[in-house]
């Protein structure tokens, strides 16, 4: 089968599966209390993909040329009985890596080690300040940071590693916990990556002036330790990676805003309802959910997928200055990180 491409010859080789829209955490950039509070509505059960459907979308997009799943939310270890859905995931011809994006809140040991027999491959962790008191306050319902570390553990001895753990960097927020998080994980195998503050959906007063840009944070780093730049290790890598010229070990840092990287992007986006977006800066998704549900057969889907992906054209990071300052029509209603995952 001819590899699938874009309109800038991108291949699609990446699929993120949101599981659901629903957290436990009401993190300040992501789902602010103030606008997911008490009277939110969440999508209710019959309208989410069940397991059925995400394998099926993920054997077709295998069939495709996508090679890795990495399964979000919202919060994914709130989805009942995710560890069947892996080990079915785990069957699909073609896909050799299955990840998972977590806050760590529900990681116990036992889990990790459920997740693990089930064919799930590594974790990332959210972990935005080693601060105890300014980590309660990102995530603003009082998770301690000492539970996240303990959750990194348990995925280390359940054998889902390399582990990584994602901070996201806000300017007068967390910018002091660069150099902190940097020493926390220094002489581990787990690996940091600082990200730049992004400008996903309309929710979290996203400016530009509060982006601590990747420069800023290598600078950063440098003052205390000496880091030389890696190579990636595969096509579309998202993080810019680093080592420490002392052996340390190694970070990354994904830097969308300041140094965007959509030349290479290979990554689709799965709704838990399933609308699929090809740029985690979309503005609408595609609905798969009616055909899946309508009994259009594995080609039918197949075709839809490709003529989706075949007309692809999204640089939003490329071109976000320029939208930025001229707030083009629509740009306010972009889909929030908590439905589509990140």
């Amino acid at each position: 089968m001819p590899i699938l491409t874009d309109t800038f010859n991108r291949p699609l080789r990446d699929l993120r599966i949101s599981l659901t829209d629903r957290c436990n955490f009401r993190c300040t950039y992501c789902m602010p209390r103030e606008l997911f509070g008490a009277e939110h509505f969440f999508l209710p059960g019959n309208e989410l993909l069940d397991f059925d459907e995400i394998e099926r979308v993920s054997r077709i997009a295998a069939g495709l040329g996508v090679t890795k799943l990495r399964l979000t939310g919202g919060e994914p270890l709130l989805r009942r009985n995710i560890d069947v859905l892996i080990s079915r995931l785990a069957t699909v011809n073609g896909i050799d890596d299955i990840c998972l994006t977590t806050n760590g809140s529900l990681l116990t040991a036992k889990r990790a080690r459920e997740l693990k027999a089930a064919g799930l491959n590594r974790v990332t962790l959210s972990l935005d300040a080693i601060d105890d008191r300014r980590f309660k306050a990102i995530n603003d319902v009082g998770f301690p940071t000492s539970k996240v570390l303990e959750a990194i553990d348990n995925a280390t001895g359940g054998g889902l590693s390399p582990v990584k753990v994602n901070c996201v960097i806000q300017r007068g927020v967390n910018d002091d916990q660069i150099l902190p998080m940097a020493e926390a994980f220094r002489h581990t195998e787990v690996v940091l990556r600082f990200i730049e503050y992004m400008d996903v959906g309309a929710t979290n007063g996203w400016r530009l002036d509060d982006v601590v840009s990747a420069r800023e944070i290598m600078d950063t780093i440098r003052t205390r330790h000496a880091i030389t730049r890696q190579p990636a290790t595969q096509p579309g890598e998202t993080a810019n990676r680093w080592r420490y010229d002392d052996g340390a070990g190694e970070i990354g840092i994904i830097a969308s805003v300041s140094m965007p990287f959509c030349g290479g992007c290979t990554r689709a986006r799965l709704s838990a309802i399933g609308e699929l977006y090809t740029c985690l800066f979309g503005l609408r998704g595609h609905d798969l959910r009616t055909s899946l549900r309508s009994g259009a057969t594995d080609a039918d889907l197949a075709t839809l997928l490709g003529s989706i992906w075949n007309i692809r054209d999204d640089r939003y990071s490329e071109r976000r200055s320029e939208e930025t300052t001229h707030r083009h029509a629509g740009f306010n209603s972009r889909v929030e990180m908590s439905y589509i995952g990140g």
